[in-house]
């Protein structure tokens, strides 16, 4: 008799144990969601608009992206940066980008006046067809959304990223919440229930499409993930490190070429993998310039698919880059060419990436719906609409549960030591999410100290 109440005593334990976790996992999940679903939209929202930039800007600038007519003959690269600067004769040329397409006019990037643009030349006639302001471009206010919430500058660049790494912990933590804790039908589980009250069925509108599109949600944060500035800087740090990620050039013979000017500090389209490679200075022992005929030639001969860039000089030591990131992975590459002799002084290509970067090159060009074409775009955009849905329902089901003048918070659990578990858990997420990390000690901080002293909002939060 002894022994079954001793068994019945510990089943009662590890029963309260577990509750005593879901309780303080759920508040986590709870709490980030709170604050963080609003965030979550505007980026789902602005991923999934600028997902189809390639269709919207072809459909939106259709009259300075394509000429009316093809014909055999075409104006030169300098005939038509020469046409540009009869236009814009204060404006300084940065770079030339050239189509696959024959229907596509050459794009050719102009400082003009301090802000940056784009004009559209005719390559069979020369004429210029018109420009555009690179931040006034449609997609590329979505864009700024996705990354800068429009605000634009670091904090705004650091809140995006957090939102991101925090939108990590509530699908772990939502999987957690989720996993049935008994033998329960797949209603409710892998399939919603749609003939239940109100409650119970936003319930399942949150929790059933959560768990199908959790891996999704998660792949496509961690690509997204090497663009930010605090995660994406330790991506950097770990593939140096290990030698995984960029070479810094990648030919056996040679110099290296030492510069604290890197790659995209002054070239346009270069690939995420090639934005650290450091730029090599061309030699200015008595060589007249090349044309950009020139470079078009190196480029064809190199094997250089198009679309391709290519960056002017900056300087008397300056080199042209030519770059092409905007096509799938394995066409990725980065040029510097020396200005005076066409000497390829960096040539770093798909191949020379280490695994990290190369895995890295893939995720993005799958985050940005170009990595195996319309069908990506289409498989990002059903993410992102469920990921809107699935927040949109948390709302939903939040008010079904809230009391009034209280947040609706889940309870506090009883078990202190698995309210402890679950907290450092938390923190070693934080470790590795720094961000996350330090949002987690502010808020403690907050609340030990100042939030639970407030009668007013320490009744309305718990």
């Amino acid at each position: 008799m002894e022994a079954l109440n001793i068994d019945q005593e510990r089943r009662t334990t590890k029963k309260q144990t577990q509750t005593s976790l879901y309780q303080s996992v759920w508040r986590w999940h709870f709490y980030a969601g709170i604050i963080f679903a609003p965030f979550l939209i505007i980026l789902a929202f602005s991923g999934a608009v600028y997902l189809f930039k390639p269709q919207i800007e072809a459909t939106m600038y259709k009259d300075l992206y394509y000429v009316d007519e093809v014909k055999t003959t075409i104006h030169s690269p300098s005939n038509q940066v020469a046409n540009v600067k009869a236009v814009y004769p204060e404006a300084v040329v940065m770079a030339l980008k050239a189509y696959d397409d024959p229907t596509r006019t050459t794009e050719i990037s102009i400082l003009n006046q301090g802000e940056m643009m784009s004009t559209y030349v005719n390559p069979y006639n020369g004429e210029v067809v018109g420009s555009l302001k690179n931040n006034e471009k449609f997609t590329e206010i979505f864009k700024k959304l996705h990354s800068e919430l429009l605000i634009g500058g670091t904090f705004a660049n650091r809140l995006v990223e957090l939102a991101a790494c925090w939108a990590v912990i509530l699908v772990v933590t939502g999987l957690y919440i989720w996993f049935p804790r008994t033998k329960a039908s797949i209603w409710g589980t892998i399939l919603p229930r749609l003939n239940v009250k109100s409650r119970t069925f936003w319930r399942d509108m949150h929790a059933v499409p959560a768990f199908w599109l959790s891996l999704s949600i998660l792949v496509l944060i961690a690509t997204g993930l090497p663009w930010s500035g605090v995660m994406g800087e330790q991506i950097n740090k770990i593939a140096t490190s290990t030698n995984t990620g960029y070479p810094a050039f990648a030919f056996s013979f040679g110099e290296k070429p030492e510069s604290v000017i890197k790659a995209k500090d002054v070239a346009e389209d270069v690939p995420w993998a090639s934005e650290n490679v450091p730029v090599p200075a061309s030699s200015t022992n008595g060589y007249v310039p090349i044309s950009l005929e020139d470079v078009t030639h190196i480029a064809e001969t190199n094997r250089i698919k198009k679309p391709y860039t290519i960056s002017m000089p900056q300087g008397e030591t300056g080199v042209y880059t030519i770059a092409t990131s905007h096509t799938r992975p394995g066409e990725n590459a980065t040029l510097h060419v020396d200005q005076y002799s066409g000497s390829i002084l960096t040539d770093v290509r798909f191949g020379d990436y280490g695994i990290t970067a190369k895995a890295i090159t893939i995720g993005i060009a799958l985050h940005e719906g170009r990595l195996f074409g319309l069908a990506n775009q289409i498989v990002g955009l059903l993410v992102c609409i469920g990921l809107i849905f699935i927040t949109v329902s948390s709302f939903f089901m939040w008010r079904k549960r809230k009391p009034n003048g209280k947040i609706g918070a889940p309870p506090k659990a009883k078990d202190k030591t698995a309210t402890k578990v679950v907290f450092f858990i938390m923190i070693g997420m934080g470790i590795v999410m720094p961000l996350v990390g330090l949002s987690i000690v502010m808020v403690f901080l907050l609340d030990r100290y100042i939030l639970r002293n407030i009668t007013p909002i320490n009744t309305w939060l718990h």
